[in-house]
Order: C-alpha cells, then sequence, then structure tokens
C-alpha cells in the first residue's frame, strides 16, 4: 500500500510519483492505516522530526519514481534514517511493511475493508481457481 509520514503537526507528506512530493493530499486518498510514532524519539525531538521529513521530502522530489526500489516507503525510510528514529538509521521498506502489517492500526471499520477485502479477494480467487483447475481433470 501506500505511505506517507506526517510533520509533528499532523500534515502528511508522501512521495507520490517521479519528482513529486505531496503535501496533505496523499497520492491514492485518505490514509486508511496508521502507525502512530512518537517525534520524542527523532534525534532533535520534535523540530528534529520535522527538519528530517522536510529533507526527505525535498531529496524525493528531485528523484524518479520507481515501483519496486525507490518509491513511497524509501521517503518514509529516509526520513525516518535522517532522524534517526529510536537511535536507529536502519530503516527500510521491508521493515516498514512489517511494522505496518503487524502494528498498523485503521482509522476505522471502513479503513479496515478498504485495506483487506481486495487482498481477500485475490486470495479467494486463486483458493477458488486452484479447487476448480483440480476438479475438472
Amino acid at each position: 500500500g501506500h505511505m506517507g509520514i506526517c510533520m509533528s503537526s499532523g500534515v502528511i507528506r508522501d512521495f507520490a510519483g517521479p519528482y513529486y512530493v505531496s503535501e496533505d493530499n496523499m497520492g491514492f486518498g485518505n490514509p486508511t492505516r496508521y502507525l502512530m510514532m512518537d517525534p520524542s524519539k527523532a534525534n532533535g525531538g520534535a523540530a528534529g522530526w520535522d527538519n528530517a521529513v522536510t529533507e526527505a521530502s525535498e531529496i524525493y522530489s528531485k528523484r524518479m519514481h520507481n515501483l519496486f526500489c525507490d518509491n513511497c516507503h524509501s521517503h518514509v525510510a529516509r526520513a525516518l534514517n535522517i532522524m534517526q528514529y529510536n537511535g536507529s538509521t536502519s530503516w527500510n521498506m521491508v521493515t516498514l511493511c512489517f511494522m505496518m502489517l503487524f502494528k498498523g492500526r485503521n482509522v476505522s471499520c471502513a479503513g479496515f475493508l478498504k485495506t483487506w477485502i481486495p487482498a481477500f479477494f485475490m486470495i479467494g480467487t486463486v483458493v477458488l481457481l486452484a479447487v476448480l483447475s483440480r476438479t475438472a481433470f
């Protein structure tokens, strides 16, 4: 899914496409899941958090978007690495993916449905096709 990072004021920044970091207008609609992070765990506190998000956004506003290697998750990881969030400079796409999967919260019931119905539909389709292909022979 798409990912952005908020300034301490709540304004969302997201790397939405080539050479473009949006501000408070996410590339694929409003968030459906979130992960609450503590700006006081950034080097420099809330000011350090905001500076890091701004710096990462400036870097990514000059970069080509690549779906697999340099994307919205990379933008968020770069911000967290710049601010040395929780004393770490090892943030990456995979870490963030699993954090959102296991620690992320849904913004609402509708957010849950928007997040998970497509996945359940795809899994159900694959299972159904597998069962039907076995019974056809």
